[in-house]
């Protein structure tokens, strides 16, 4: 099975596979080491929300803002860091957004009132948004297709430790030094990966430079954007990714820590080790996706839908659980489940890559990574609002993730079958344009 476009009539003949090897773990971990990193900035929040709401004197409300404009920013620009990847290439994109991302931290670490924080955070998610596209592009760069799931879910998996060091060693630092000391010392570590990608960082292996793009203005991001989006392959990814992947985000990113020390009654201490138990079941499953789908391509559909099926029967007994507060037993198994979001929404990129050429597939990953950030900024902000409305309800407020994921399954289940054809489409097409016929 071949995890790249495989080529349409009239499209340019590809060159060899990439060589994979030694080298190319070598570059493609310089840029994964930037997108440890900046995971660890954008979630930095998630183990300071109460004392930012104590720093700021801010409500419910207010605090989720810093979240939803992060994300705002950062699933905003997911369609033009595509296009720059497919027009600049992977390291000055990686560059500009570890400039971006450091900044913003270090404005976040020195912020004076809530609007500078605001700022801070959005400069965050700007650069944040330049990360995780340039990585993915790097792979498809340096490793043969038939490795593209497992180097994908390698990838999420990297950044999932990023989460790690915030809810082990961020917030450690957050309790012991301070704010300021905290935030401003992580903020060395972009300081330390812009230097590894200046001096090591590579966008392609020797003899396997990219076709020169001779289209220029806004024709020619037009023309990406709209190829990209007929492809049903790169819609079906957008909703696989925006099902999947907002639980997870949404209660790392901000309201898992409020939620079971408010709601659940549990110590910072064992709310903070219940988060880290998503990011260790998040780096456990997406080994075990990775070689699922490497080896059995059928397989990303049941593993998507399997995994939104769980996280719903999940949260809905833990919400709904008798009594004041769940079980511990209960709160672990749902924590334990949550991990498999991060991986599952990781199968949405194996949609959009089948379905397009090399050309475009920074557009089509862009598009793609919109989704499961659009759902977590709406959840984010809906969550927030129904807090401050009932009085922090987490039973209602929560009850939000059940509507969008309705909605992302009824776009799944509608697009699946278009996008299967399609992808066999193309398979046939490659298979006829290999044949050749002597003269």
């Amino acid at each position: 099975m071949s995890a790249v476009a495989p080529a349409l009539p009239g499209d340019p003949p590809p060159k060899g596979a990439p060589p994979g090897g030694r080298r190319a773990v070598a570059v493609w971990g310089v840029g994964v080491c930037v997108y440890f990193v900046a995971v660890i900035f954008r979630t930095s929040l998630g183990v300071a929300g109460l004392d930012a709401a104590d720093r700021f004197d801010v409500n419910a409300s207010a605090l989720s803002t810093f979240s939803i404009l992060q994300l705002l920013v950062y699933a905003g620009m997911q369609i033009p860091v595509g296009l720059l990847v497919d027009r600049l290439g992977t390291k000055k994109v990686l560059g500009l957004g570890v400039i971006l991302f450091t900044a913003g931290q270090l404005g976040f670490a020195f912020s004076p009132s809530y609007g500078t924080a605001l700022a801070s955070r959005a400069l965050l998610g700007c650069g944040d948004a330049m990360t995780f596209i340039s990585v993915l592009r790097l792979g498809t760069r340096w490793f043969p297709a038939r490795r593209g799931p497992l180097i994908a879910q390698l990838a999420g998996l990297v950044g999932m430790a990023g989460n790690l060091v915030s809810t082990l060693v961020l917030a450690r630092l957050l309790h012991g030094v301070g704010w300021t000391a905290a935030f401003a010392g992580s903020a060395v570590a972009g300081l330390v990966v812009f230097v590894l990608l200046l001096l090591f960082l590579r966008d392609y292996p020797e003899g396997h430079e990219p076709e020169p793009l001779s289209h220029q203005g806004t024709a020619y991001v037009r023309r990406q954007i709209a190829a990209s989006w007929r492809e049903p392959g790169t819609r079906l990814g957008l909703w696989v990714h925006f099902t999947t992947q907002f639980p997870a985000m949404v209660f790392l990113l901000l309201w898992g820590l409020p939620f079971l020390v408010e709601a659940q009654g549990l110590s910072r201490g064992t709310a903070g080790a219940l988060l880290t138990l998503v990011v260790l079941s998040n780096m456990a499953v997406g080994l075990v996706y990775g070689q699922i789908v490497a080896r059995h391509h059928g397989a990303r559909l049941p593993l998507a839908l399997g995994t939104v099926a769980a996280t719903a029967l999940l949260w809905a007994v833990t919400l709904y659980w008798p009594g004041e507060t769940a079980p511990m037993w209960l709160l672990v198994v749902l924590c334990a489940v949550l991990g498999a979001c991060g991986p599952a929404s990781m199968l949405g990129f194996d949609f959009a890559r089948p379905a397009n050429p090399p050309e475009r597939q920074g557009t089509a990953s862009g598009i793609t990574n919109m989704g499961g950030f659009v759902a977590s900024m709406t959840t984010l902000f809906a969550v927030g609002v129904l807090l401050d409305a009932t009085g922090d309800d987490y039973r209602v407020a929560f009850s939000v993730v059940f509507l969008l994921q309705g909605f992302g399954v009824a776009q799944i289940l509608r697009l699946r079958r278009r996008a299967a054809r399609r992808e066999r489409e193309r398979l046939v097409a490659s298979r006829v344009s290999s044949v050749h016929v002597p003269v």
